[in-house]
């Protein structure tokens, strides 16, 4: 009887059709966001270890094997967010059955992309590294870090698709749990093999890997001893009609996060074509952005979650409530990051390396990009809301327009002028995302607009 009320109270703690708007949309989004940020520490404290252990070169190669594995790992997460929303239309219908069948398409489809970026990463490294313009002294080193982590993608692969299916279930603590245990070992491993053993890159590649092998197996038994909403049966780990349903919803936002990703690892070859110095700068710099894009990041994740279970109960008034809601507590906070990043950015840039150039480059760089912390948290809102509808695909182009009619153009044009100023270049990002919110508002008057035709009909 006991355990029957636990699971009563748990499944009305994960409705979201109900109750306080904000309350709910934070509460849920605080463990999303407080697991982003110690997923984020990965790369921060390979980062940090090596900058103050390693050398300029090894900096440099972990800042630009990082921009591969971010590449990966949110082209991944984009995927797995088919789950997350697929799961929570099941929640808002009321109808569990599906949800097994679902997981084990899931692990299924998976599965087979993790041997192939493998495959691709293992033997491929060396290339990347080149086509990433990794400085000739840090080419070794960025792909012998890529390598590694080619080598344990599973593991990484596994964490996200995890955390994926309970943030459907509603529930973003226990990822936080998985992802907490990930940091420590992760620190661990670097004090322990960078600081300790010297061996650099290599050693912060390898921590990284262990660390998730660590938080996989962790969650792995933790999940067998949890009362979840659904039963997975061997028979259902397949190619399903399920995997088909959340590939439909998935593959539109991987797509973009992949050339958006792309757009990314460009404007690093871009920023690397002007010197060690730009380039470790740069590294730093997308260290500290990877934390500060945090914030409309969890929005985002959350609204999805929030969104798509509204939808399916029917109460399309809330799902635009919590969109605005997502707008105005992410441009408060990006307002106040924005001030500081001014005013005292070089602290930020400092904690990663004692070289006074590289801490002023990641400055300039930072200066630029400031103001994407307050724009992105009206995109990533929009973004957030139309997933929850299932509306990747629009997602998807705003996201190709953006990266290739403005931030790229715009950022290699200001890469190649005389003195090129790291500023300039990354104010690329939030002039591309200004781009994008005027498409999300044409789109949004467009899509109720239709709304509102479906009700009268």
């Amino acid at each position: 009887m006991e355990q029957e009320a636990a699971v009563q109270r748990k499944d009305e703690k994960n409705d979201f059709t109900q109750g306080s708007i904000l309350k709910k949309l934070l509460l849920f989004m605080l463990p999303v966001l407080g697991a982003q940020i110690l997923q984020a520490m990965y790369g921060a404290v390979d980062l940090l270890v090596v900058g103050h252990f390693g050398t300029a070169a090894g900096l440099s190669g972990v800042s630009t094997g990082g921009q591969v594995m971010n590449l990966v790992t949110f082209v991944i997460t984009g995927f797995a967010m088919g789950v997350t929303i697929q799961i929570g239309h099941y929640l808002g219908e009321k109808r569990t059955e599906p949800i097994g069948p679902l997981v084990g398409g899931a692990i299924a489809v998976f599965t087979l992309i993790s041997v192939i970026l493998c495959f691709v990463m293992v033997v491929f490294a060396r290339q990347i590294a080149l086509l990433m313009q990794s400085p000739a002294e840090a080419v070794d080193l960025t792909a012998a870090y890529i390598r590694i982590c080619g080598a344990g993608i599973f593991f990484i692969v596994a964490y996200n698709v995890i955390a994926a299916i309970f943030r459907g279930l509603g529930d973003s603590k226990t990822p936080l749990l998985f992802v907490l245990i990930a940091c420590v070992v992760n620190i661990f491993g670097d004090l322990l093999f960078v600081a300790g053993f010297h061996m650099d890159v290599a050693g912060a590649a390898l921590a990284t890997v262990m660390a998730q092998a660590v938080s996989v197996v962790l969650s792995i038994i933790i999940m067998r001893r949890q009362n979840l909403p659904f039963h997975l049966h061997a028979k259902d780990i397949r190619f399903n009609t399920e995997a088909a349903k959340f590939a439909h919803i998935g593959f539109p936002l991987a797509l973009q996060e992949l050339l958006t990703q792309i757009s990314f690892m460009a404007l690093c070859a871009f920023v690397n074509a002007l010197g060690l110095s730009a380039s470790s700068g740069y590294g730093v710099a997308s260290r500290i952005i990877s934390f500060i894009m945090l914030i409309p990041s969890s929005l985002m994740q959350s609204l999805a979650s929030f969104v798509s279970q509204n939808v399916s109960a029917g109460k399309e008034k809330r799902a635009r409530k919590a969109m605005g809601c997502g707008m105005l507590f992410g441009a408060l906070i990006g307002t106040a990051i924005v001030l500081f990043i001014w005013t005292r950015g070089y602290l930020l840039t400092g904690l990663f390396t004692n070289d006074a150039e590289v801490i002023q480059c990641g400055w300039d760089y930072l200066k630029g990009f400031s103001l994407e912390s307050i724009v992105t948290a009206f995109l990533f809102s929009f973004n957030g809301y139309f997933n929850g509808h299932d509306k990747t695909l629009f997602i998807m182009v705003s996201g190709i327009a953006q990266t290739f009619l403005v931030r790229l153009p715009f950022a290699y044009w200001q890469s190649i002028q005389p003195n090129a100023s790291l500023t300039r270049i990354g104010s690329a990002a939030p002039l591309a995302t200004c781009f994008g919110i005027v498409l999300c508002l044409v789109y949004y008057a467009h899509f109720n607009h239709q709304l509102k035709q479906k009700k009268e009909n």
